[in-house]
């Protein structure tokens, strides 16, 4: 099957830019309590399921947020579309399993993890794969299982041909926090708590954060 255009693009993109990324951004956690703050309580949630609780960071970029997951008392373990983002993290967080892979068809056994974080790992992804994605989401999280999906508020999306230094080809696409519980509900996840803050100085739009989990029965 020939892979869709945009999702080489992001590829070859996040593999451009993989190791400025991460000395770019390897302390934006610091600055942010509010996303500390929504990261802890997904945690907290997910130490209550009855089954796994390994946490699956999918989208994880270069480790980071996996990293923080660990230190906050998480049994955490990353997947990501781009290779090179892949061979930062494993350099750089080498006690932290970290796996490339598609968010779309995950190499996961159903019902075995107990929470799965999407920190901003959907932005890129027309409505069509978000759908697709939250559907996975779904299927890899035990009953009871939580997932927080962190996304760009707004609507519509923007191309980024300059990032983190380098020419890339990204499309980067915004939600209101109504859609994105539109489409968890029709995932079959219930949502449990939404936040949206306003941007820090080095963001354009306001930032939304949405826990939900998949019910028991």
């Amino acid at each position: 099957m020939t892979e869709a255009a945009h999702i080489t693009a992001t590829r070859r993109s996040y593999d451009t830019v993989a190791v400025d990324y991460e000395r770019l951004l390897s302390e934006q956690l610091t600055e942010a309590p509010l996303d500390r703050a929504i990261l802890a309580e997904f945690v907290r949630a997910v130490e209550t399921v009855e089954g796994p609780r390994t946490v699956g960071d999918l989208g994880c970029g270069t480790g980071r947020v996996t990293s923080h997951l660990r230190d906050i008392g998480a049994d955490a373990f990353g997947v990501d579309l781009s290779p090179g983002m892949i061979a930062v993290a494993r350099d750089t967080y080498p006690g932290l399993r970290f796996d490339v892979g598609s968010m779309t068809a995950l190499d996961l056994a159903d019902a075995s993890l107990g929470g799965v974080l999407s920190w901003y790992s959907t932005v890129h992804m027309p409505e069509e794969e978000l759908v697709a994605s939250f559907a996975e989401f779904r299927r890899v999280l035990a009953p009871g299982g939580h997932v927080l999906v962190a996304f760009k508020v707004g609507n519509g999306h923007v191309r980024l041909e300059q990032a983190y230094g380098h020419e890339v080809t990204l499309d980067v696409y915004r939600w209101s926090p109504d859609r994105i519980a539109e489409h968890l509900a029709a995932a079959g996840l219930v949502e449990s708590a939404r936040l949206v803050r306003e941007p820090h100085p080095r963001e354009k739009t306001p930032q939304g954060f949405l826990l939900a989990r998949k019910p028991r029965a």
